[in-house]
């Protein structure tokens, strides 16, 4: 399991020297953490921020979203291909063909980012997921898991409690990416859907995504040190 670290502070600044307090870490030369950039950031900072981002040593997840049309989708998804992210994501909500034309398009890249599926969002309550998909939580997302994993997708950001089904109806080395851990200790937020480090480990997730427990703390490295005993 892999620690992603949200950059979503207020100013590119922040962001920067929060990742200048833990490339130190021998976890982030053995590629253990990555950075998450998510809409804020990158619509504030660009990619040159990417770039920033990279040189400190972390891989990146670029956290936008994909949804649109088919082929804004796959034009999207190229741009984001030639700035060399390691990874980064598209709403399943946007259907086969949407998911097709990324997928084609990627295809001529020799080295592409790792493709992600947004099942549905870890802020949805279950009865907010009934009103929107009109289907229980779990139901729709192994859904749309399995319909990601045909159409040749790596993997699916999804909450933990969906990993283990998730990978059950596809297979062990699809990705599971879950967004809303929390240190028993920390608050769980707008996150309805939350798990510790260590619940995640036990469901087999590939990467946890953490972002205000730990750069709100007045010790980020602290906060980032309880969760290495659980990455590998």
């Amino acid at each position: 399991m892999k620690l992603v670290v949200s950059l979503d502070l207020p100013s590119k600044r922040e962001n920067l020297e929060l990742l200048d307090r833990l490339k130190g870490l021998p976890a982030v030369r053995e590629g253990k953490i990555w950075a998450k950039i998510g809409f804020r950031s990158f619509i504030r900072d660009g990619k040159g921020f990417v770039e920033e981002v990279k040189k400190r040593g972390f891989p990146v997840f670029l956290d936008l979203k994909i949804y649109d049309i088919p082929n804004t989708m796959a034009d999207s998804a190229e741009e984001i291909a030639k700035m060399g992210v390691e990874m980064f994501n598209i709403h399943l909500s946007a259907g086969k063909m949407g998911v097709a034309k990324v997928m084609e398009r990627l295809s001529k890249f020799p080295t592409r980012p790792k493709v992600l599926g947004v099942t549905i969002l870890t802020s949805f309550t279950p009865h907010e997921v009934l009103e929107i998909y009109g289907s229980p939580v779990k139901k729709k997302a192994l859904q749309l898991a399995q319909m990601g994993y045909r159409m040749g997708i790596d993997g699916v950001v999804c909450s933990v409690w969906e990993s283990g089904v998730i990978k059950e109806a596809t297979s062990p080395d699809f990705i599971t990416l879950t967004p809303g851990i929390r240190l028993p200790q920390h608050s769980t937020d707008d996150q309805s859907r939350v798990a510790t480090p260590a619940e995640a480990a036990q469901m087999g997730v590939d990467f946890i995504v953490m972002g205000r427990p730990i750069y709100r703390a007045e010790n980020p490295v602290e906060v980032v040190n309880q969760i290495l005993p659980y990455l590998n």
